[in-house]
């Protein structure tokens, strides 16, 4: 299928790894000219991308200085896809609500809803010139904010409504915005030996291969696996394409059949 997507402009954060790495690598693919933010460059972000861009974009300086420089390279955007998220694993602890402090609010939300309205707001006068498009990373875990370190889930409830309040204001300037929510995804916080994954299995009591075998089952999932990076991205550029048209102001769940309700 032809995405049409042949000589965009996209800026992707959280570009050096996981779901934002092969994201830019879906996008190069259908003719995208990339620009990659992250706060570490890899090698792999390097080499697929045609800009990469070190910043620190749960700060607001390193989220404007992502977009300027995207800008400066490109000219302009057509395609900005707020992926970076999660958190460092010193921020994601696993007690209850009296056992976080602010610092791990803060951390969490600056991360996983701040740093997309940052880069939205620098962005959008160029995505509204080329009529362009948003997609931001949400996740299931806004469904189930009992699950997953405090605050995580509130970030990603918060960024639902913030994709939601762009589409109604800037699609009638001909800017789509959408939010897509995977569930588990087979990337480093998971499957990494030192990543959030193997810091759940210790915390219950398991070796972290077996915690990884069980996911499936544990979180209810019906297609009895986990999805891959690729998966979610092959959405993404899809969303971010011409082919979406007339798609916007929705939030696409890629969980594998953990939510049950229609």
């Amino acid at each position: 299928m032809d995405l049409h997507l042949e000589g965009k402009t996209a800026l992707v954060t959280g570009a050096s790894r996981g779901i934002g790495l092969a994201v830019a690598r879906a996008l190069t693919a259908e003719g995208v000219r990339v620009a990659g933010a992250a706060r570490t460059i890899t090698p792999e972000l390097a080499e697929v991308a045609q800009t990469a861009i070190a910043a620190d974009l749960s700060t607001p300086e390193g989220a404007a200085s992502a977009v300027g420089t995207a800008l400066a390279e490109f000219g302009g955007l057509d395609i900005l896809v707020n992926n970076v998220g999660a958190g460092d694993l010193d921020h994601m602890g696993l007690g209850g609500f009296l056992d976080s402090d602010d610092s791990q609010w803060h951390h969490l939300l600056n991360l996983n809803l701040f740093s997309a309205v940052w880069t939205s707001k620098a962005a959008l006068p160029s995505l509204i010139e080329r009529r362009g498009a948003i997609v931001n990373l949400g996740s299931v875990n806004a469904r189930f904010p009992s699950t997953g370190p405090v605050g995580y889930s509130e970030a990603k409830a918060a960024l639902v409504a913030f994709g939601k309040r762009l589409s109604e204001e800037f699609g009638p300037q001909g800017v789509r915005v959408n939010t897509v929510s995977p569930g588990p995804v087979g990337t480093g916080l998971w499957r990494d030996p030192d990543g959030f994954g193997a810091q759940v299995a210790a915390a219950n009591g398991a070796p972290h291969a077996d915690f990884l075998t069980a996911m499936p089952a544990t979180f209810g999932i019906t297609s009895g696996r986990i999805s891959e990076p690729e998966e979610v991205a092959a959405l993404i550029a899809f969303l971010a394409s011409p082919a979406a048209g007339n798609i916007t102001g929705t939030e696409i769940i890629a969980d594998g059949g953990i939510i049950k309700t229609t």
